[in-house]
């Protein structure tokens, strides 16, 4: 399952529910936001991942699965400190907050959302983003702990940076940021 229906589906639709009583959009609407952020967010995660800091950055802030609460207790999205953890992965992924507006206004032109109102959610999908990563991330090494998978198991469905089923591409592309820049 990729990140964006894991999230969609995640509580029952509460992430959704929660961001859009959050920003006061529709649950279209919110979906339909998500559906242009999340692949931004995700693939700035698959290119921090491509260095050998960023990865283990990535890597350890999985493991320490403090972002799966985002996920657990989708309530939590709006709240201040969601926020402030949102913010920071964002600083981390794209450097700049003028990154992060030039990816609201994209948005916005594809969804019809005001670009202020996606600057508001972008740190919510980061927050849960990470939330979906790690608890996958937690179910991975579960599984093999357990012996009961097989070869990447649940690992695979985490390196699915842009969902469409198959990782070869996204390792394809991480090996060659980082060996022809």
């Amino acid at each position: 399952m990729d990140l964006l229906n894991t999230i969609l589906q995640a509580g029952g639709g509460a992430v959704v529910q929660n961001m859009s009583k959050s920003l006061g959009l529709g649950e279209s609407q919110t979906q339909s936001a998500l559906g242009q952020l999340l692949p931004v967010v995700a693939r700035a995660m698959s290119k921090n991942g491509s260095t050998g800091d960023g990865l283990g950055a990535l890597m350890g802030a999985l493991g320490k699965g403090t972002h799966q609460k985002y996920v657990d207790n989708p309530s939590m999205l709006g709240n201040a400190d969601t926020i402030s953890d949102g913010n920071s992965i964002l600083g981390h992924l794209f450097g700049s907050k003028d990154v992060s507006r030039n990816v609201a206004t994209r948005a916005s032109a594809n969804t019809g959302i005001g670009a202020d109102i996606l600057k508001k959610m972008l740190p919510m999908v980061a927050s849960v983003a990470m939330g979906a990563l790690s608890q996958k991330a937690a179910g991975s090494a579960l599984q093999g702990a357990q012996g009961q998978s097989s070869g990447l198991g649940g690992l695979a469905s985490l390196l699915d940076f842009d969902g469409d089923g198959s990782i070869a591409d996204d390792l394809l592309g991480i090996a060659a940021r980082k060996f022809f820049g």
